[in-house]
């Protein structure tokens, strides 16, 4: 063989984009049929067409790429759909933006050609995704990506739509909606962010109309008492009883408006007494039902006060109101005082917008008959949540779930499918666009203007992607899909809808497993965001440390249930795994020159031991692939690659490729260049682009790694008794690199060292003498035989080190003064016994206890253990070298 050069430095820049494309030319992202094995198969979570994808998309991104490759490479076909959302509210606000930047607006704009420029933002921004995904080694089937809007899809939601009219599971009516005045349309409560702001509670009086005397109310909104039609107290509040039936005066406005009874009242909050404002509050839309009151709404879809108040109000929006509203109150008598509170107030989720609860006319869906199937899909076990704890946020609210309003007053997205007639005012819901009127014939139908919430068009994408409404081969072969892997934010917007839609239209849930990934923070444990500043982009780390660094990182930090804390520098972690990865390699492909390929190479204990320890790794990493610990598995590769690999196994066979006979050297080679093929497979869905790189480099090897088998636990390779002779070898090398290091030994001095060890460990010692001389970079290494747990004085000038089974005595009086070594660990043991106190302090503070994090404070606790060991360590060196020997006979 001749010997295979690297470039000298880790450069991912160099390969990345031209394996990328191998893949892709290859169609190995693609499934593969006839294999005999069910599929695997995934929809990517449709990234919004509002702009570029964040850092939360690469942890989605990465996650979702190592199962897909795993499962490819264990001969399933793995199918991963692509696609994008047009997310319209987002995508509309963006685009009025850009339009108001050039002096334009939508209105001006006129709806057609509006949309026109929203499909060309869409597509800039589409391209710019695209690219990205590619960037992070995504490997999803591109010949099948969709769009929320495209015709397929387009089909499938008007299909939705006249499907559940037909059911009687769709309605339209006058109904209390959250009002967003800045996008202009009605949200979902689900789409309303609710957050504790500062606010006052403003409490008036209210003359009674008959007789003297008045009510005094607490509301935290003054200005909608312009829209009041009644008081309400509870029933068994003995202070009003008397006054139930009775009317007040509205003031400012003079109505006359009743004082009933109603259960809902809360009798301890302000005085007791509340005001009724169906228009503009959810709860008083209910009581309002209950009393047959009358409704008064005061606002305009721009949140300014319309005609229905009095004419000093209107034109003004809602702050300026209540600033009216309270400077009129005080003028008059009404005022009594304001009272500072912190509550709750809802917020537009995408433009941060205070919501106005709002009396409009909307299309619902009835939820509660889909929210019962899939309460029990889930209860029969045919969806499973990875951590299992979201199933209880899950039950929850679909136990308690409300209808949902699915229209929106917006231009961008799928428009609602029904026809108010003129004539006759019929309603035509159709799946084709009519020429008339369903009920009279009349030609003069006009099309609801409205569009559909995004989320209808997302909660049908497993099995829309997939061709239906469409009896495709695709729908047949890959429906329903295996995996969702999204973030447990959109647990309502998304999962739990789409779990009820594959229900409904297809009778199956439209998956089995439900991977929710934890949220992004920064080191503060504060969420990324653009707002903080602390936002990472995740080409701009893919540029700096490769994509494989990336998607190593993240789901090395991605436990199960855990949201996740990064900065950049967290990056660096993938980045020095790869590196350490690549240089190994190339240490091996560098010296196969001359070397003769051996056919089933005779194996040494070593070998033995190095087979056993990726036969481990390998049953490890399958094991948390399959229950997607993303986290373990990144770990348990990490660890085998690092330490057993690299750290032991590629520096204990130098000896062989540079001492050993040419017979040796070609066994050695041999048996490296397996164990590196196998260990990057086992690598390759974690870092796909460097495994991809350095496998094609291997001599004797076709073909792709991607559609390479994954290996596969062998029980016959499993040697405990090598592993556990290694073992003892390994931790005597520790004791000593460990040492060195602590006492600073220059890297070029190489010490002396004795041994004493029991019969076997001593004569395993012999066997493989170069192998820890070389190690542990010991130039003369005295190994004594003795049965008994103390039978040697410690030799003069040396530091004892106890392992199990065996002592270690490094002769380091030889290398560095015991002058210098005693104040050394003297200046350490200070430094180390200043910091427990300080920790010792900090653990004592019941205030510290009481408010920080309980990881932090296991963190502390875990940190005062290390450094009251480290003390008692560098007590025990300090002892060696400043006393005389000691007899442990």
């Amino acid at each position: 063989m001749k010997a295979i050069e690297l470039e000298k430095a880790y450069n991912p820049k160099s390969f990345e984009k031209n394996i990328y494309a191998r893949w892709k030319n290859a169609d190995t992202f693609t499934p593969k049929t006839g294999t005999g094995k069910p599929p695997y198969v995934m929809v990517i979570p449709p990234p919004n067409v509002t702009g570029v994808l964040h850092l939360g998309h690469g942890l989605n991104i990465s996650l979702q790429d190592i199962i897909i490759r795993f499962h490819r490479m264990r001969g399933e076909p793995a199918l991963w759909v692509p696609g994008t959302d047009h997310a319209g509210i987002a995508t509309q606000h963006v685009v009025e933006k850009r339009l108001k930047a050039r002096g334009e607006s939508r209105a001006a704009l006129g709806r057609e050609r509006f949309v026109a420029e929203t499909w060309k933002v869409k597509e800039e921004h589409h391209r710019i995704i695209s690219e990205q995904i590619a960037g992070m080694g995504a490997s999803v089937d591109w010949s099948r990506e969709r769009f929320t809007l495209d015709t397929g899809l387009s089909e499938a939601v008007r299909e939705v739509f006249v499907s559940l009219y037909e059911k009687d599971l769709l309605y339209k009516g006058n109904y209390l909606v959250n009002w967003c005045v800045s996008c202009g349309t009605a949200l979902s409560d689900d789409e309303v962010e609710r957050e504790e702001i500062p606010g006052s509670l403003y409490y008036i009086r209210y003359p009674l109309s008959e007789g003297r005397g008045e009510l005094e109310i607490a509301t935290t909104r003054p200005e909608t008492l312009l829209g009041d039609t009644a008081l309400a107290v509870h029933p068994e509040d003995p202070r009003y009883g008397h006054l139930v039936g009775k009317e007040a005066a509205l003031p400012l406005v003079g109505r006359r408006i009743p004082i009933v009874a109603d259960d809902s009242v809360d009798r301890e909050f302000g005085t007791g007494v509340v005001k009724i404002t169906p228009a503009h509050d959810p709860n008083d839309w209910e009581v309002a039902k209950r009393h047959d009151l009358p409704v008064i709404n005061i606002l305009g879809t721009d949140g300014k006060l319309n005609a229905a108040t009095p004419a000093a109000y209107q034109g003004m929006t809602v702050r300026s109101a209540r600033d009216a509203v309270v400077r009129d109150l005080k003028d008059r008598g009404f005022f009594v005082k304001a009272v500072p509170i912190t509550h709750t107030v809802g917020h537009c989720y995408r433009c941060r917008t205070v919501i106005e609860p709002y009396l409009s006319e909307q299309w619902f869906v009835r939820m509660k008959p889909l929210a019962e199937k899939a309460l029990a899909a889930w209860r029969a076990g045919e969806v499973v949540f990875y951590p299992r704890k979201w199933e209880h946020t899950y039950r929850y609210w679909l136990e308690h779930i409300r209808d949902w309003c699915i229209s929106r007053q917006l231009w961008w997205g799928h428009r609602i499918p029904a026809w108010r007639c003129a004539e006759c005012g019929a309603l035509t819901v159709a799946r084709k666009d009519p020429q008339s009127c369903s009920r009279c014939g009349s030609a003069g139908i006009e099309q609801d203007p409205d569009v559909l919430d995004t989320w209808f068009s997302s909660w049908l994408w497993p099995f829309s992607t997939l061709g239906w409404p469409e009896q495709t081969p695709d729908l047949a072969a890959y429906y329903p899909t295996t995996a969702l892997v999204t973030g447990y934010d959109i647990i309502f917007f998304w999962v739990a809808r789409m779990i009820m839609a594959g229900l409904e239209f297809t009778g199956k849930a439209p998956f089995r497993d439900v991977y929710l990934t934890g949220l992004l923070r920064d080191k503060q444990g504060r969420k990324m965001s653009k707002s903080l500043g602390n936002g990472l982009d995740p080409l701009e780390l893919v540029d700096a440390f490769g994509a494989d660094a990336l998607r190593f990182t993240v789901a090395f930090l991605c436990a199960q249930g855990q949201d996740v804390l990064m900065d950049k520098e967290s990056f660096k972690l993938g980045s020095r795994f790869a590196n350490k990865i690549w240089n190994a390699a190339r240490y091996i492909l560098m010296n196969l020159e001359n070397r003769t390929p051996v056919k089933d190479p005779p194996l040494t204990p070593l070998d033995r031991w190095i087979y056993s320890r990726l036969n481990a790794a390998v049953k490890a990493v399958t094991e948390a692939f399959l229950s997607y610990r993303y986290n373990d598995a990144a770990s348990r590769a990490y660890e085998y690659v690092w330490n057993d690999f690299c750290d032991w196994y590629v520096e204990a066979t130098k000896v062989a490729l540079k001492s050993g006979t040419e017979a040796e050297k070609d066994r050695a080679a041999a048996v490296l260049l397996d164990v590196l093929a196998v260990s990057l497979r086992l690598l390759h869905p974690l870092l796909p682009f460097i495994t991809e790189e350095l496998y094609g480099k291997l001599p004797e090897h076709e073909g792709l790694l991607i559609t390479s088998p994954y290996p596969r636990y062998d029980e016959e390779r499993d040697d405990p008794a090598a592993e556990e002779r290694f073992g003892f070898l390994w931790e005597a090398v520790r004791l000593v690199r460990t040492l060195r290091a602590e006492c600073a030994v220059p890297p070029d001095a190489a010490l002396r060292v004795l041994v004493r060890a029991g019969s076997t460990k001593a004569a395993f010692l012999r066997d493989n003498l170069e192998v820890v001389k070389r190690l542990a970079l010991v130039r003369e290494l005295e190994i004594r035989e003795s049965d008994s747990p103390r039978g040697l004085t410690r030799p003069p000038g040396s530091i004892g080190l106890v392992g199990s089974g065996f002592e270690v005595f490094v002769h380091i009086a030889e290398t560095v003064d015991p002058k210098v070594l005693e104040e050394r660990f003297a200046r350490a043991i200070a430094k180390d016994q200043a910091f427990i106190a300080g920790l010792e302090k900090k653990l004592a503070d019941e205030g510290f206890l009481k408010n920080a994090p309980p990881h932090v404070v296991r963190d502390e606790t875990a940190k005062l253990a290390e450094a009251r060991l480290r003390v008692g360590k560098l007590e025990s060196y300090r002892h060696d070298t400043v006393c005389p020997p000691e007899d442990y006979a």
